[in-house]
């Protein structure tokens, strides 16, 4: 998600939470485009940022009465799709600043409805939601993490296919699984909670890694996390 407008872009960690509340797909409610999508070996990145005040005063939307700060806070950006956000700045009055944060709140419910992140009355129904979740991505990692042999090779094409499957799938589900955990923390014990905000720093390690392209030393997944909610 690219944007280059002084103090109106967004700082990394407000990249990382706007992508984290798209989970991946348009914020138009009306669109159900995915933002990375699978192209052969490689991962197609269509996702933007848009301004729902414009970034500068002549601009779609634009405000005079915002600083350029405000202007690039996670509360003033929508992630759309190329086309999306063609559309919405080339035509700013059909799609006026109200429609355009009510797109934001619509999709954040929406998510939290696939997503699961629903209160559950007990443990097991809310380890009958997470553990499919936590399977998948284990058997990601299995076939396709950086430990595997073809890993090595530089020529193999692996660490391409690895950040694929992490930000169409690893990302997307580790996403749904906090979204879930969140909401059901009356069910967690104290070292189940602390599980949890483990899990919550490794997803934004990985996230800083995978979708900043920053070089860190991520932390490891809570082996924990493997047997939360079991009792």
């Amino acid at each position: 998600m690219a944007c280059s407008r002084g103090a109106a872009s967004p700082d990394h960690h407000t990249q990382r939470r706007l992508f984290a509340a798209s989970a991946g797909f348009c914020q138009n409610p009306g669109c159900s485009n995915e933002l990375f999508i699978d192209a052969g070996s490689k991962s197609i990145h269509i996702a933007e940022m848009a301004h729902v005040f414009a970034a500068n005063d002549g601009g779609p939307r634009g405000n005079p009465s915002i600083s350029p700060e405000e202007r690039g806070a996670f509360e003033n950006l929508v992630v759309l799709c190329a086309n999306c956000h063609t559309m919405v700045d080339k035509a700013p009055d059909a799609f006026p600043d109200g429609m355009m944060l009510g797109w934001k709140r619509e999709h954040a419910h929406k998510l939290q409805g696939l997503f699961g992140a629903v209160k559950f009355h007990d443990r097991e129904d809310a380890r009958r939601v997470v553990e499919p979740l936590l399977m998948e991505n284990y058997a990601i990692f299995d076939q396709y993490g950086p430990h595997i042999y073809a890993a090595r090779n530089p020529e193999s094409g692996a660490a391409e296919q690895w950040k694929r499957k992490m930000l169409t799938r690893l990302l997307p589900n580790s996403r749904r699984m906090l979204a879930i955990l969140d909401t059901n923390r009356h069910l967690l014990d104290g070292g189940e909670k602390q599980t949890l905000e483990q899990f919550r720093q490794h997803i934004d390690d990985l996230e800083a890694t995978h979708i900043e392209g920053t070089c860190e030393d991520a932390s490891r997944f809570p082996a924990g996390l493997t047997e939360i909610l079991e009792d």
